[in-house]
C-alpha cells in the first residue's frame, strides 16, 4: 500500500450489536420520505443518521427517539442485506448514525458497492450465519485485520471473509478520497460546489448507479 493511502480509521471496532435478519431492504434502512435529505449538508447528514433503520417493523429503534446516534455500531443480519433500490442514502444514513460495520451472510450487490463508495461502512461477510449467536445489545469486537468477530458475552470467535480491495478504499472514505491520496485525481477543493460549508467531516462520494 502507498504511503498516500496509509490506513486513517482503527482496525478494531468494539461496541454494541445490532442483530436483524435477511432481506433487509433499503426501505428499511431509510425509508423514501428522508431520501431528499441531502448528505452533504451537515445538518441533513445528521438527521439523516436520525431516521437510520426507521422502516424496520417489530424491532428496537436502531438509533433511541429523538437522538441523532445509535448505541451499536456494529451491526449482524443475514443474507441480501440491503436489497431493495439503488440509493446511496442506505449505508450513508447508518453511517451517519454511527454505525461502522454490518456482518452478513450476503450483500444486494448496489448495497456493498455504495459502502465502498461512500467509505461509511465497512461490509463483511460471514460464512456462517450469525444471527443466531448475537442478541441485541451483546458486546462485540470486529477485527478487520484478522477478519474475525467476537461475541464478548459467549466468548465465541468466528472467522469472516476479508474485505480485500475494498478495505482501503473504505478507510481513505470512499472512492474520491482514496483517489485523491493515491495521486489519481487532484487534492479535494478549498471552495466551491461540493465542499460543506462548516467544514464538518461529511462525505461527498457518490456510487455510480445501475
Amino acid at each position: 500500500m502507498a504511503e498516500s493511502t496509509t490506513v486513517t480509521k482503527t482496525a478494531i471496532i468494539r461496541g454494541r450489536v445490532f442483530v436483524l435478519g435477511d432481506n433487509v431492504d433499503t426501505d428499511q434502512i431509510i425509508p423514501a420520505q428522508y431520501l431528499n435529505l441531502v448528505p452533504t449538508i451537515p445538518e441533513e447528514y445528521e438527521k439523516l443518521g436520525s431516521h437510520a433503520l426507521v422502516g424496520l417493523l417489530d424491532a428496537p429503534r436502531f438509533v433511541p427517539e429523538g437522538a441523532t446516534k445509535t448505541l451499536y455500531p456494529i451491526l449482524v443480519a443475514g443474507r441480501n442485506f440491503g436489497c431493495g433500490s439503488s440509493r446511496e442514502h442506505a449505508p450513508i444514513a447508518i453511517g451517519a448514525a454511527g454505525g461502522r460495520a454490518v456482518v452478513a451472510e450476503s450483500y444486494a450487490r448496489i448495497f456493498f458497492r455504495n459502502c465502498v463508495a461512500t467509505g461509511e461502512l465497512y461490509p463483511v461477510e460471514s460464512p456462517t450465519r450469525l444471527v443466531g449467536e448475537f442478541v441485541i445489545g451483546d458486546e462485540a469486537e470486529l477485527d478487520l485485520d484478522a477478519s474475525t468477530i467476537t461475541n464478548l458475552r459467549t466468548g465465541k470467535r468466528f472467522a469472516l471473509s476479508p474485505l480485500g480491495d475494498a478495505r482501503p478504499v473504505i478507510d481513505a472514505g470512499g472512492l474520491f478520497a482514496y483517489a485523491r491520496r493515491s495521486g489519481m485525481i487532484p487534492g479535494a477543493p478549498t471552495s466551491g460546489a461540493g465542499v460543506a460549508d462548516s467544514g464538518a467531516s461529511v462525505p461527498v462520494n457518490r456510487a455510480v448507479e445501475d
